[in-house]
C-alpha cells in the first residue's frame, strides 16, 4: 500500500467520511438531462400518435410552443423559428437537468439499498408531487401574473403532464445505477 493511502488508514485521503452531496449532485444533473431527454422524445413521438387537443395543430414540438409561453408569453404559440423552438428544447432539457438532483438525492438517501420496488415507488411519487407542484401550485397563478394567461395549465391535458413527469421520474429510476458512486479501492499486487 502507498504511504498516503496507509496514512489514511487505507482509504485515500480525499474519500468522503460519509454523504458524498457533491457526488449526486453532479450524476442528479448529468442523469436528470438524460431523463428529460426522454420525455421529450416521448412527447414528440406522442404527439405524432394522439389527436392534438383543441387550439394545437399536429406538430410535434406544440409542448415546446406551449411552455415558451412561460418566457414569451402568447406569441410563443405561433412561433415557426426554429431558433426559438431549439432554445425552447435547450430549457427543457436545463429544466430536466436540475430537476434530477432532487430524484438522484432522494433515491440515494431515501432507498440506500437499491430495492427497485422502493426506488419505483418513491421516484413515481416524486414525480406525481412534482406535476401538481409545477402545473398546479405554480405555474396557475404565476404565468397569469407574469404573463397574462394560464397557457400551459390550460392547453396541456392534466394526463400529458402527467405522463411527462411520470416518464421523467420512471428514467430516473433506471439510470440511477449509473449514478451510484463507488468509492475507489486499491487492490494490493500478490508480489
Amino acid at each position: 500500500m502507498s504511504e498516503v493511502s496507509a496514512s489514511a488508514g487505507g482509504k485515500p485521503p480525499w474519500a468522503p467520511r460519509g454523504y458524498y452531496a457533491a457526488y449526486d449532485l453532479l450524476a442528479g444533473s448529468v442523469l436528470g438531462l438524460f431523463g428529460a431527454a426522454t420525455s421529450l422524445v416521448f412527447n414528440i413521438i406522442g404527439a405524432l400518435l394522439v389527436a392534438p387537443p383543441a387550439g394545437l395543430g399536429p406538430d410535434p414540438l406544440n409542448l415546446i410552443r406551449v411552455y415558451l409561453t412561460f418566457p414569451l408569453g402568447e406569441p410563443a404559440l405561433a412561433t415557426t423559428n426554429g431558433v426559438a423552438l431549439a432554445i425552447g428544447c435547450c430549457l427543457y432539457l436545463a429544466t430536466g437537468t436540475l430537476l434530477g438532483i432532487p430524484f438522484q438525492i432522494a433515491q440515494s438517501k431515501c432507498v440506500p439499498d437499491g430495492d427497485f420496488v422502493k426506488r419505483f415507488k418513491l421516484v413515481t411519487g416524486l414525480a406525481v408531487g412534482l406535476w401538481i407542484v409545477n402545473f398546479y401550485l405554480i405555474l396557475s397563478w404565476l404565468q397569469p401574473l407574469l404573463f397574462g394567461g394560464r397557457w400551459i395549465v390550460d392547453l396541456i391535458p392534466w394526463w400529458v403532464g402527467l405522463t411527462t413527469h411520470l416518464v421523467f421520474g420512471w428514467t430516473m429510476l433506471l439510470v440511477y445505477p449509473l449514478g451510484v458512486f463507488k468509492p475507489y479501492r486499491q487492490f494490493e499486487s500478490k508480489t
